[in-house]
């Protein structure tokens, strides 16, 4: 066992359908699992879910969401792996006022999870003007391919 900043722990009434959709089409790993009790999944540092059996989960998502970082490659084969394997279970993608895109995914659990990406800030947008505007600047976007781990 060691420390972990923060985790999520999902109830599922099938751990095995669970894992298989939070690995193909969230894009986690399965960390280790103790057979019938937990499957400890990880997709990045510090973005750890534990799978936990429950005899009932709700029946539909609940109005908490987690976040879970990602680069801006990402979410389209996200959304792809998502949508074959349920496809009414993805919302989006879409981009928000604070210049990144987002994706929302409802599991097999009724998780309602969420991947959110930075875009590379055009200095000439209205979003770089407003940052501006309160004294910040922006850092040089223009060799940024959208891959920040």
């Amino acid at each position: 066992i060691y420390g972990m900043p923060a985790f999520v722990t999902i109830p599922t009434n099938d751990l095995a359908a669970s894992t298989d959709f939070w690995v193909r089409g969230l894009g986690f790993f399965e960390l280790f699992a103790i057979p019938g009790q937990v499957v400890h999944l990880r997709r990045w540092a510090f973005q750890d879910v534990l799978l936990v059996p429950a005899d009932d989960i709700p029946e539909q998502a609940p109005a908490v969401r987690v976040n879970f970082a990602c680069v801006l490659g990402q979410i389209n084969p996200l959304v792809e792996a998502c949508r074959a394997l349920r496809p009414d279970s993805v919302d989006g993608p879409r981009d928000t006022p604070w210049n990144s895109r987002e994706v929302e995914v409802i599991t097999p659990e009724n998780a309602r999870v969420v991947f959110t990406a930075a875009k590379p800030l055009d200095p000439n947008s209205q979003e770089a003007r407003n940052l501006a505007a309160v004294g910040i600047t922006p850092p040089d976007s223009s060799s940024d391919n959208g891959d920040h781990a």
